[in-house]
């Protein structure tokens, strides 16, 4: 990749174990975006395993495009640190931060960038989206935090609905919210650059709370832009197991200590410690979770520690 040409957005993406949507999303990315923003697309390996690397790899080679490039990590860093990696690689105006199981629906890149470009007051947005089945896949949250975890998401959005829109809502203008999902969003890259991107300490899930509550403090707010349209085969990459439940509230109970403090953290860990206590009667599927959540659930648990380099 020349380093001289800056784009308008560099697209993200990360393959592991699933060359497939890897490549299926790259093809859909070129064909829908238009020719007149200028764009590139780094593809990064994860360290998965080496027929699954070798087979994006080799498409990419095959492609011979400018604005395509692919890199491998050696070991696999999670998302919030893969994604890191991958910008090094970039050389753009905007960040698009995809999930490789992702399929656009539109020109979602031009739509997102040229609306940014528009209103200095959005900081990070996404697109509409959508599941497979063409129902509505909520891409606007709540931060996570002690009231969303203890109250619930339909509480908040009864008590506050300025606050606290409805995220099933299927939108047709801008809405701002707290964050968006971290499937796809856009990001102006000198405002990620300006704090410090994402937080490698976080393995997986909840990246967005943490992102957009960093670049909120710069007055640079979360929108949803829902012309800009794709579908998400959600999870094709990190399929339901109880070791991703676990790291789910790894990353959940780390975002609350750094953004809450440690009364707050403590409370939410008490009371998971006691609601997995009683569930696991009933689903022993989740002594693994509450024995992870009686030690406290720090980041030394993380699947991050289990990570070997791979060859």
């Amino acid at each position: 990749m020349s380093t001289e040409k800056k784009y308008d957005v560099a697209v993200i993406l990360i393959n592991y174990n699933s060359s497939d949507f890897t490549i299926n999303c790259i093809e859909k990315i070129i064909e829908k975006t238009s020719t007149a923003l200028s764009y590139q697309i780094v593809v990064v390996d994860n360290a998965s395993e080496k027929e699954d690397c070798n087979k994006v790899e080799q498409f990419c080679n095959k492609a011979n495009l400018e604005h395509l490039t692919f890199v491998r990590s050696k070991i696999n860093t999670g998302f919030g640190g893969g994604n890191m990696y991958g910008v090094q690689f970039a050389n753009a105006n905007y960040y698009a931060f995809v999930n490789n199981d992702s399929i656009f629906i539109n020109d979602c890149l031009s739509i997102i960038v040229n609306a940014m470009k528009n209103n200095s007051e959005y900081g990070i947005c996404g697109p509409l989206c959508f599941k497979e089945d063409g129902k509505l896949l909520p891409t606007i949250d709540h931060f996570a935090s002690p009231g969303r975890e203890i109250l619930g998401r339909k509480f908040l959005e009864k008590f506050n609905p300025k606050i606290y829109p409805n995220r099933k809502t299927k939108y047709t203008e801008p809405k701002q919210a707290q964050f968006v999902s971290g499937s796809f969003m856009v990001v102006n890259a000198a405002d990620f650059n300006a704090v410090g991107g994402f937080d490698t300490n976080i393995f997986l899930y909840y990246e967005e709370t943490d992102l957009c509550k960093r670049l909120l403090k710069m007055g640079k707010k979360a929108f949803l832009i829902p012309k800009a349209e794709f579908i998400h085969y959600h999870g094709v990459s990190t399929p339901s197991s109880i070791n991703i439940k676990i790291e789910l509230k790894i990353s959940l109970l780390y975002v609350i200590r750094k953004h809450y403090g440690f009364i707050w953290h403590r409370i939410l860990l008490t009371y998971l410690q006691v609601q997995y206590f009683f569930k696991s009667f009933f689903k022993p599927k989740y002594w693994p979770l509450f024995k992870v959540l009686f030690k406290g659930a720090s980041l030394s648990d993380s699947l991050k520690t289990k990570q070997r380099i791979q060859s």
